[in-house]
């Protein structure tokens, strides 16, 4: 089996709209993501979306630069957290320190 990496990188985010909007870009979502959390978390869970070009591929999301929008926006960024968390078609990390 191998992984697929992807980077949601959330440098500048400070709102769930860039959240979103970011989401959108950097995991390249479908045009009808509707931008909300029960959306991200259809994306999120969708083993279609996700699969890759064999059965067995993983799709990891590292997500980049979290730090502003979690200090920003506390409560969205646990909400956030939690849609990641239950993510069923993916695994989401976040990248800890550095500047990498």
């Amino acid at each position: 089996m191998t992984a697929r990496v992807v980077t949601l990188d959330l440098d500048g985010v400070t709102d769930k709209a860039g959240l979103m909007d970011r989401c959108a870009r950097d995991l390249r979502l479908p045009d009808w993501f509707g931008r909300n959390w029960d959306a991200l978390a259809d994306v999120l869970s969708d083993p279609g979306l996700w699969s890759g070009d064999g059965a067995g591929d993983e799709t990891v999301v590292v997500v980049r630069h979290w730090e502003g929008y979690a200090e920003a926006r506390p409560d969205e960024w646990a909400t956030a957290r939690e849609v990641f968390a239950q993510a069923a078609a993916l695994t989401v990390a976040l990248a800890l320190g550095g500047s990498s």
